[in-house]
């Protein structure tokens, strides 16, 4: 089974709380993680408030096109439900 994000929302700061397609829900504090030329941007936190889930590449995307893998995101994060 590949895996996918299925839904995202932000909690604060560089948080966001991810839904994955194998059931988990995890919290991904993506600060520590915000390097490079593509992330950046996110530093700005209204910025960062508006990733999307992206229904063709399976997981969350800024409007600049950054991105993290969909395993990234469930090893980094930790289990809310």
């Amino acid at each position: 089974m590949f895996l996918r994000v299925t839904g995202a929302r932000h909690t604060e700061g560089y948080k966001l709380e991810v839904a994955f397609n194998d059931g988990a829900i995890k919290e991904v504090d993506l600060e520590d993680e915000l390097y490079g030329e593509v992330f950046e941007p996110l530093r700005d936190a209204e910025f960062f408030k508006q990733a999307k889930v992206n229904e063709e590449t399976n997981t969350i995307e800024w409007p600049n096109g950054a991105d993290f893998a969909p395993e990234f995101l469930h090893e980094v994060g930790k289990e809310v439900k």
